[in-house]
């Protein structure tokens, strides 16, 4: 065996035990006792995977290589340090454009380089090319759009007369400049495909609403993967097959169970107007304000407390409050569980890693269908930051835009307390039933700051200690 075998052995090995270090990664995620460890295992193989690619014989432009990964981790690691856990949710949207932008740079250098070779190296490779980079370049636009949307930069649903058929022509004419690059590999062909591809992404990501994003999130990360899988096939690059081709399945399968979550499919989610607020009936009754000491008093004697965390929470960044709250709870004999919603927050699993990093047990952390049969006999529920995952219009108004989301029972406990800034409006732009129903009381005030007052007022029941 000659060396350049030795060497295309050894490369392609790495690349396979990079691949299991990835499946081995994501598996360990599934579960919050392992998922920093199933991190670091898929951070490994991706450095494996990087580094082995540098000794791929014939490689050009290493100096420009070794730039943009030098410039990308710098950037990645300042980013990633001053980031707040509310701004996650657009963290996590952008660079997952950035991974679709990038798959779909790769198709465009293929693109370009056959066309001025005058031929692509084989059919499926081309129509490969072409499939990733419409799917990567409308996981970045669409990407950038729903960033902006959560940062507030947008707003949260925009829609036109006849957008609906002006998307589809839009999709319609993506496919038919695809055909033309398939067919002639022209630069004007693909400068157009590329252009009308971008186009697509943001206009399918306009008129989607607020309460839709976490799964938008979740969808264009699934066609994130599924353009890298496309452009390691036209590389040749079995690490980036691999990683791609789980991250899709992962990413689609994700989408699927928050799209479930919602009562929703991905079709009505990418073309209707949940979310983006609607005639819903009007809702009688007035809110009733509490005091943090009658709040602190009525939970301290319960038997059962179950708190439900929102994007308020983050906002006010009351985790860690809202868990010694807990802890002074269960020292009296209290028991107290987390409810989480599926798409509580901006993103999949948002108020788990709030939690988490509250360092909450993931033994007193309830998903929805196990938590909604307690509600009933549940005393107190504490509802902090909240909203349209515990609105009962849900279920009882065909009107409503959220109508047929599965929610929280909250409604259902015998008393409920809602932390709340004011009266403002949820993420899907309409009023919420709870805090008018009877049980409900409201205490004003910002999340941390509450918690604080309540946290205050139980050392004062238990003599200031």
């Amino acid at each position: 065996m000659s060396g350049a075998e030795i060497l295309g052995l050894v490369i392609k090995s790495s690349y396979l035990v990079a691949a299991t270090l990835f499946l081995l990664g994501l598996q360990r995620m599934a579960s919050p006792r392992t998922a920093r460890s199933g991190i670091q295992w898929a951070g490994v193989g991706m450095v494996l995977a990087t580094v082995v690619t540098f000794f791929i014989p014939g490689l050009q432009n290493i100096g420009l290589m070794l730039v943009a990964i030098a410039l990308g981790t710098v950037l990645a690691w300042v980013s990633g340090k001053k980031v707040a856990i509310t701004d996650m949710p657009q963290m996590v949207a952008l660079y997952n454009g950035l991974g679709g932008g990038s798959a779909a740079a790769i198709g465009g250098v293929e693109l370009l380089r056959w066309s001025a070779a005058g031929q692509a190296p084989g059919q499926t490779a081309l129509v490969l090319a072409v499939l990733g980079a419409l799917i990567g370049s409308v996981a970045l636009s669409g990407s950038i759009i729903a960033w902006a949307k959560l940062d507030g930069r947008m707003d949260k649903r925009y829609a036109f007369p006849g957008m609906q058929v002006f998307n589809a022509a839009v999709f319609l004419a993506a496919v038919v400049l695809g055909g033309l690059v398939v067919h002639s590999l022209g630069v004007p062909a693909v400068a157009a495909f590329f252009l009308v591809a971008l186009a697509l992404g943001v206009l399918m990501t306009l008129p989607i609403g607020g309460a839709d994003m976490p799964v938008v999130i979740s969808l264009y990360n699934a066609l994130t993967g599924l353009a890298v899988a496309f452009e390691g096939y036209v590389l040749g690059n079995e690490a980036l097959i691999i990683a791609g081709t789980m991250v899709g399945a992962a990413g689609m399968l994700l989408t699927r169970l928050m799209a479930k979550a919602m009562n929703r499919s991905i079709k009505s989610v990418l073309f209707s107007n949940f979310g983006g607020g609607g005639e819903a009936a009007e809702i009688t009754g007035s809110q009733k304000p509490i005091e943090a000491a009658d709040v602190a008093a009525m939970m301290a004697y319960a038997e059962r407390v179950v708190i439900v965390p929102g994007y308020g929470m983050a906002v006010a960044q009351a985790q860690h409050k809202i868990w010694e709250l807990s802890q002074r709870l269960i020292e009296r004999g209290v028991k107290v569980k987390f409810a989480i919603h599926p798409v509580a927050g901006r993103m999949p699993g948002h108020m788990n890693v709030l939690l988490a990093e509250a360092g909450v047990p993931y033994d007193l952390i309830a998903d929805m269908d196990d938590i909604n049969p307690e509600f009933r006999n549940t005393d107190v529920s504490l509802v902090i930051g909240a909203n349209d995952v515990v609105n009962p219009v849900a279920k009882t108004d065909p009107a409503s835009p959220i109508y047929g989301m599965p929610i929280l029972d909250v409604v259902e406990s015998k008393n409920t307390i809602v932390i709340k800034r004011g009266k403002g409006r949820g993420f899907a732009g309409i009023e919420n039933a709870l805090f008018y129903a009877d049980n409900t009381r409201m205490l004003y005030g910002d999340g941390a700051e509450m918690a604080n007052a309540l946290v205050s007022e139980l050392k004062a029941l238990d003599g200031g200690h």
